[in-house]
């Protein structure tokens, strides 16, 4: 049975994109209309991935309510938006994914073929280990050292030496504790203080990293079950554009 995408957007190009790549995907699209129709297919469990344009009016609000369901009802979330700083909402609202406008098929097809595999909850709720190491992150005013507090296969929680800036596609770089396995890839930061914890999600790990992260992860987790940690932001965190 083909899985069933509910597409909330009015503009014409991005549909066209995402129409393209859900039929690659092997997915149906249903277009929606009003923002109740996009929650009322959410609600009642009739799609396994939502795509919101996030330059509607009330796109938040169905985000939100959206990323709050259980499974079954629970669909993956796939958020529109622009680069940040239109980016803050969409990560606002528990998106599972950012697809950046102007939207590419390819792009859209790598979010939508993913959003089939089986879901083990949500990306806060990843299983995350303790870990120290350093992380380089590549700030446009230059490298930042931080230190690693915990990671998944989804995201990394660090300990900065300065405030991080809420950021999409933001390089970094780190070296797995007990190896000489470099991670090198992109991270979208989510939330932040002004003591320089963050917590950031994986927007783009090579190969060889995601395999090394996942080996990794398999060998550290059978020894160390009582370490996993939830990322979820302290209540000093930031969820807007800091000033500055």
């Amino acid at each position: 049975m083909l899985k069933t995408a509910a597409v909330w957007c009015k503009d014409p190009r991005s549909l066209q994109a995402i129409e393209a790549a859900l039929v690659e995907a092997g997915m149906v699209q249903v277009i929606c209309r009003s923002k109740n129709e996009a929650m009322e297919l959410a609600v009642g469990g009739k799609c396994s991935a939502l795509i919101v344009d996030f330059d509607l009016p009330e796109a938040s609000e169905v985000a939100k309510l959206a990323s709050r369901l259980s499974p079954p009802q629970r669909p993956v979330l796939l958020a529109m938006s622009h680069e940040w700083p239109e980016t803050g909402p969409a990560f606002q609202s528990g998106a599972n994914r950012i697809l950046y406008k102007p939207l590419g098929v390819a792009q859209v097809k790598e979010a939508c073929t993913a959003s089939r595999k089986p879901m083990k909850g949500s990306r806060r709720k990843s299983a995350r280990i303790e870990m120290k190491t350093l992380v380089y992150l590549e700030l446009a005013s230059g490298t930042v050292p931080a230190v690693g507090i915990n990671i998944s296969a989804h995201g990394i929680a660090v300990q900065a030496t300065e405030a991080v800036p809420l950021s999409a596609s933001l390089p970094f770089h780190c070296v797995l504790p007990g190896t000489h396995h470099k991670l090198r890839g992109h991270v979208d930061v989510i939330w932040a203080d002004e003591e320089g914890r963050a917590g950031a999600f994986f927007s783009d790990l090579g190969p060889t990293s995601r395999k090394h992260l996942q080996h990794w992860l398999s060998k550290h987790h059978e020894h160390d079950k009582d370490a996993a940690r939830i990322l979820l932001p302290p209540d000093s965190a930031s969820f807007s554009a800091p000033r500055g």
